[in-house]
């Protein structure tokens, strides 16, 4: 196969997989007002409008799911802000952002004993975040990691063990680093032993001359897709940030492609599911969580055509070849060396912000 067509073929998956965790605003939704009641009306990430995912379910429970796609909390509470009462019915959340639409009063107290919590990875529960006054307002469904992803064939997988590659010379030119601030400032945290819970002004100067050194070896800084394809064409052979959400679903178009979770820890991403208080269709909402609950639900969501990340149900029914993908039996070590996103106050993650955008003009 010539590179030409390899490349084309590749940059033909890229448009399946190469999605961040909530990369998707492609709206499925028809034109006009939502389906009626008896349906289930879902804001979602785009691996959950999967048919994959959605047709099971659908045909088990005789019910259409009409999914509206959406990139990062804030923009999905926007739309429930323009939306009437009982539009929705369930929503998919970044885990840490589930008291957001808690405080907001957005969300019914899930059933505990109706839902798989004993079957979860234990560190991504996030109880202090989808747990509020006591009450279960949300369930982690699936996560991952900001890390490093990387071409194993291009570089030498022991290096990639160590954050400190990041900046050595012997990579130089041939890094790309993702274009989101908190994820990679956890990482810069990380490579110089800082906790990424206990970040304060204080650190911003440090923080900053780490951005910077990793700037300075980078070929590019790009959005989601630009530094994935960087990465999966060869014009780099590391991305800051990636994870297996880039690799994973790549795997057997290119399987040099890689990820690692180094010494000094990586940055941890989960996302959740919540129901609306307003929901018409609670049953049906409550099965539609039940399901993705379930080990077949999380095996499909874990593998979904957008991209992929690891089911948060330890008894997800993944094939041996997609377990090895996702590194099941690494996740206990990856797990326990794995820190939370920087979760700071607002005059904090402004000032987070500026350094990033200062980081970016920098020459």
């Amino acid at each position: 196969m010539s590179v030409k067509s390899a490349s084309g073929n590749l940059l033909s998956v890229l448009k399946r997989h190469l999605h961040a965790a909530c990369a998707a605003t492609a709206l499925l939704l028809g034109a006009g007002s939502l389906a009626e009641a008896a349906d289930l009306n879902a804001l979602i990430w785009c691996d959950h409008s999967d048919p994959a995912l959605l047709q099971p379910f659908e045909e088990a429970n005789n019910v259409k799911v009409n999914v509206k796609e959406f990139e990062g909390t804030g923009a999905g509470l926007a739309i429930v802000e323009q939306s009437q009462p009982g539009d929705w019915d369930v929503m998919v959340i970044d885990s840490i952002d589930v008291p957001r639409g808690v405080e907001k009063g957005l969300f019914e107290p899930l059933p505990e004993d109706k839902l798989p919590f004993a079957d979860l990875f234990a560190e991504v529960k996030m109880d202090k975040s989808t747990s509020v006054d006591g009450k279960r307002y949300g369930i982690t469904e699936k996560f991952g990691y900001n890390t490093i992803g990387f071409n194993k064939t291009k570089v030498d997988p022991a290096d990639m063990q160590s954050l400190a590659s990041l900046t050595s010379d012997k990579y130089k030119g041939k890094v790309a680093i993702y274009d989101y601030y908190l994820p990679v400032i956890g990482m810069a945290a990380l490579a110089i032993g800082k906790k990424t819970a206990d970040l304060t002004d204080a650190d911003l100067p440090a923080l900053k001359a780490e951005l910077l050194k990793m700037k300075a070896n980078a070929k590019l800084v790009g959005e989601v897709t630009a530094s994935q394809t960087a990465l999966a064409t060869g014009e780099v052979d590391i991305l800051v940030g990636g994870g297996e959400w880039v690799t994973a679903g790549l795997a057997k178009e290119n399987p040099a492609l890689d990820f690692s979770i180094p010494k000094e820890g990586a940055v941890l991403w989960s996302q959740s599911l919540a129901m609306f208080k307003d929901s018409k269709n609670k049953d049906m909402a409550l099965k539609f969580i039940q399901y993705i609950m379930s080990p077949e639900g999380q095996a499909r969501l874990a593998t979904s055509s957008c991209y992929w990340g690891m089911p948060a149900n330890k008894k997800a029914a993944l094939s041996d070849e997609q377990k090895k993908i996702l590194r099941f039996d690494e996740q206990p070590g990856f797990l326990a060396r794995a820190q939370a996103y920087p979760a700071p106050n607002a005059d904090l993650d402004k000032k987070m912000q500026d350094m990033w955008t200062e980081m970016l003009q920098a020459q």
